[in-house]
């Protein structure tokens, strides 16, 4: 007998917290949505669940206006009835930092377990696109599936969605990560609302499942058919049971049941495991990222990593600070004895990921969204830099600076490095050379006078070994300042400032330097020759630059001998497209700054760095002709515009900054344009002439692997791609690494040299998608400021050091001044060491519960690799395990402090330290 059909109706609400209104609008209405939701539960046990969009903050979101329901709301939830998690909030993962996709479950589950069990539902329902980790980052998150409805199909205006070109032969398929990990992954075929809005009335019902039960049976697998009712902030369907009882008498064939996604699965996986109705099913399968890349290109939406890009560059600068600086400061300062900020660290995180769903960080919303999101960036960032100064002051009030206790009016200092490399570079630091308290009694005139008068002169910077070192000194002058005590009343100062600029070196990875500036008598800095030459070279011991007339220049890398030119030229297109798609006027040619003169001028020259400012004033038209704004208005889909630019010209001024360090092993560059026209693209082009049909880019806890060449599908022009920290074009004996600070798109060129092109700023004036929304912020008028580094090596990215190079040019220094004492902690002091070619340090944080020091990197390359860790503080044992940070058995004991611990290809690896005498 042949098993009938089940109809899996599954109540829910897509819930993007701010799009095309904002926050709050979207608020009231929310708490509408939960009111009507509780009201239907206490009153039928036939309206049997419903799912909650898989974020936990929709919870705190309702409860914030709603406290008083709070009971109701875990009553339903304890009984299954409300599906809550596993996410903190729906995040774009392309475009938040893998240490933020991490955060997200684990505040997700945290907050789920407070009101019950967090489903365990890989939930991506509008994600725009799934990096290629996500099957792993599942598994170790105890999860087995993704549901999602973008990545492997065609989709259009409104989010219609294709017949063909699916890239699985049906809606369920096994999807496959890097490290080969596999999830059943269930493809929203027909869209996460093909389920919306049933019937109740006969006629009508029969008319939508006729067509609904014909559309899900032609992607699905079995017999277990998936219908998703509910879409974007819908409505609670309060008359479901009553349009599920007129279903089932029209289809008795057919089983219809108000299921949720746990039963579906169960259903689902029970019919799989029989080989589906024939016996012989046989799931696609699909491998890596999810990009839509076998699609014709024009809706994957990738060009919301280029949408105010200000954004980008904001929340680029939040997660480094607090997974680079504050989460690894505070582990060390709590092994010197300091209460680690848990609570802190969860504020924080929790504002900046308020960010971070698809519509927010994307920039692909109203106005008054993104404004309110820079208040979030700036609250977060607030915090972070509050934990940061705490714990560098801790730190440096434990590091021992008793070595300069000889040296007459010495300011010691300690400079900190939390990545996971030893690193050189430059670094500044403010100091008060000294300090009047108005505590001391003098007068205020009095006070001013003494601290102007303060003699700088004859002073030299000592490192710890008390060798001096070239820096130089900026004097700022009289400043007034204040100590907040944790003990008396705020104390007011007036101080004489100076800012110190100099090389520090060998400062080891996780770790730190103390150095001191003092009038003490010491053997000057050995004069080094100038890394400039001409007035427009730069060189040191590993690349030389030369500047052309038109601010263009060719960097030379000393090692490979490979010689880039072209480089740092600027891109201007227009841009008759929206917040989601970039779109270029038929017909026109990219204007380009080469050949245009350039006023070419040294900026600086240190011993230890030289800059050179480049200054270019560049006419491009205004903005799109009038006919971009008829055709909005109308609602043309961007691809079919006729729009063309204006004849009207403005001036674009561009001031471009590139730098050497002595010991640099890469170019830094600073561009800032004053944005005076709309409706554009400005990109930074550097050819590479590398001959290589492929490229890599950093992802999510990934180098992915992209092909230049798009698949034959592909039909829009562009082939911009989202990345994270950088993107490489190298064959076996070069490759050129472009780093950035939150410029998250670029596209690999097909002209014949692989010009890497880098999208700086982006100008449009709708949100696009399905209706008219006029976006005037959006054409990010005004003055922006972007940074790059160009790092070339010798081949191989991993082995030659440039990708972890890359990741440090993420990550901030951090700076304390101090006084003379003794300590606990020594110069040149780090927590642990670790060798490992082939991975990348990812995150060092201390656990809520155990109190145990979390360690994770992951495994760049795809072959097995080895991690060879020398523990530098008492513990009892190490153990692994997942990005949950659950206790696991210990690992072996080497007897020792070190232990060699295995990666697998690509994994993502996490180590927890139990601390102990």
């Amino acid at each position: 007998m042949t098993k009938k059909k089940t109809a899996h109706i599954v109540s829910h609400t897509h819930w993007d917290r701010e799009w095309y209104l904002p926050y709050e609008k979207h608020h009231v209405r929310l708490v509408q949505l939960v009111d009507a939701l509780l009201d239907k539960l206490d009153s039928s046990t036939a309206f049997r669940s419903f799912y909650l969009d898989g974020q936990t903050i929709i919870l705190e979101d309702y409860l914030q206006v709603r406290p008083e329901n709070k009971q109701r709301l875990e009553q339903h939830i304890r009984a299954g009835r409300i599906l809550i998690g596993p996410w903190y909030i729906l995040q774009d993962a392309f475009l938040t930092s893998g240490e933020a996709n991490v955060r997200n479950m684990q505040i997700g589950h945290q907050d789920a377990l407070k009101y019950g069990e967090p489903s365990k539902i890989g939930y991506f329902p509008d994600t725009f696109g799934l990096v290629g980790q996500t099957p792993q980052l599942m598994l170790q998150s105890g999860i087995r599936n993704a549901f999602f409805g973008r990545g492997v199909k065609p989709t259009g205006f409104n989010n219609t969605v294709s017949d063909g070109g699916y890239e699985s032969s049906f809606s369920e398929l096994i999807w496959e990560g890097p490290d080969g990990s596999r999830i059943l992954g269930i493809l929203f075929a027909n869209w996460y609302s093909n389920g919306n809005e049933v019937p109740v009335d006969e006629a009508a019902a029969r008319e939508f499942w006729d067509r609904k039960l014909a559309d899900a049976e032609k992607y699905a697998s079995t017999g277990e058919l998936l219908f998703m009712n509910g879409c974007d902030h819908q409505p609670l369907q309060l008359d479901l049971p009553e349009a599920i009882a007129t279903a089932q008498a029209l289809y008795p064939g057919v089983e219809f049941v108000h299921s949720n996604f746990p039963d579906y699965l169960d259903a689902l996986n029970a019919e799989l495991e029989k080989g589906g109705e024939s016996g012989t099913l046989e799931l696609s399968s699909v491998t890596g990222e999810l990009r839509s890349q076998r699609t014709d290109g024009w809706g994957t939406l990738v060009n919301t990593a280029s949408a105010r890009v200000y954004l980008k560059q904001m929340n680029q600068k939040g997660q480094a600070l607090l997974e680079k600086a504050a989460e690894p400061l505070a582990s060390i300062a709590g092994l010197a004895g300091k209460d680690y900020p848990h609570h802190l660290f969860t504020y924080a995180w929790k504002t900046l990921m308020q960010n971070h769903p698809h519509d927010s960080i994307c920039g692909c919303s109203v106005d008054e969204v993104h404004r309110e999101m820079v208040t979030r960036f700036d609250k977060s960032r607030h915090i972070a830099e509050s934990i940061i100064e705490d714990s560098a002051r801790f730190i440096a009030g434990a590091v021992d600076t008793s070595v300069f206790a000889g040296a007459a009016e010495a300011v010691p200092f300690v400079v900190m490095n939390t990545t996971g490399w030893s690193r050189t570079g430059t670094v500044s630091i403010e100091l008060d050379a000294a300090r009047l308290y108005l505590r001391e009694g003098y007068g205020l005139e009095e006070t001013s006078r003494r601290m102007q008068e303060f003699d700088l002169s004859g002073r030299v910077l000592l490192d710890d070994s008390g060798k001096a070192l070239a820096c130089t000194v900026e004097d700022l002058g009289l400043e007034f300042g204040y100590d907040l005590p944790d003990d008396k009343f705020r104390q007011p100062f007036m101080c004489r400032r100076v800012k110190l600029t100099f090389e520090a070196a060998e400062v080891p990875a996780l770790g730190l330097r103390a150095y001191a500036w003092t009038t003490q008598q010491a053997a000057a800095a050995p004069a080094a020759p100038s890394l400039v030459s001409g007035g427009h070279v730069l060189e040191n011991a590993a690349v030389r630059v030369e500047v052309a007339a038109d601010g263009s220049f060719s960097l030379h890398h000393k090692q490979s001998g490979a010689v880039y030119r072209d480089l740092g030229i600027y891109e201007n297109t227009g841009d008759i497209g929206n917040e989601y798609m970039y779109r270029q006027p038929d017909g026109e040619l990219p204007l380009t700054t080469k050949g245009l003169d350039a006023a070419v001028a040294v900026l600086e020259d240190t011993p230890f760095r030289a800059a050179i400012e480049i200054t270019h004033a560049w006419e491009i038209p205004a903005s799109a002709d009038a006919r971009l704004n008829e055709e909005q208005r109308a609602l043309v889909y961007y691809p079919e515009r006729k729009a063309q630019r204006s004849t009207g010209t403005v001036i674009l001024q561009l001031r471009t900054v590139i730098s050497l360090e002595r010991e640099g092993k890469g170019l830094h560059i600073e561009s800032t344009i004053n944005n005076t026209a709309k409706d554009h693209r400005v990109r930074m082009l550097f050819p590479t002439d590398l001959q290589t049909a492929v490229h890599h880019a950093d992802s999510m806890f990934e180098i992915a692997k992209r092909d230049n060449e798009p698949a034959a599908e592909w039909q829009n022009p562009s082939n911009t791609q989202h990345q994270q920290s950088f993107v490489d074009v190298s064959t076996a004996e070069a490759g050129l690494t472009v780093a950035n600070l939150g410029l998250n798109e670029y596209e690999v060129l097909r002209d014949g040299r692989n010009t890497i092109a880098v999208t700086l700023l982006r100008s449009v004036g709708e949100l696009g998608d399905w209706g008219w929304f006029p976006t005037p912020e959006a054409q990010c008028l005004g003055e922006h400021t972007v940074q790059l580094m160009l790092i070339p090596h010798t081949g191989d990215g991993i082995t030659s050091g440039a990708y972890a190079q890359a990741y440090q040019f993420q990550a901030p220094w951090t700076t304390f001044q101090t006084d003379i004492h003794s300590g606990t902690i020594t110069s040149g002091y780090s927590p642990l060491s670790w060798k490992g070619t082939e991975a990348a340090f990812s995150s060092m944080k201390m656990n809520a519960t155990t109190g145990d020091l979390l360690l994770r990197w992951y495994n760049m390359s795809g072959s097995q690799a080895q991690l060879d860790v020398q523990l530098g503080l008492p513990h009892e044992h190490l153990y692994r395990t997942g990005i949950l940070e659950e206790s696991t058995a210990p690992l072996p004991d080497s007897g020792d402090a070190r232990h060699l611990l295995e990666l697998g290809p690509c994994e993502i690896a996490t180590f927890g330290i139990h601390l102990g005498a």
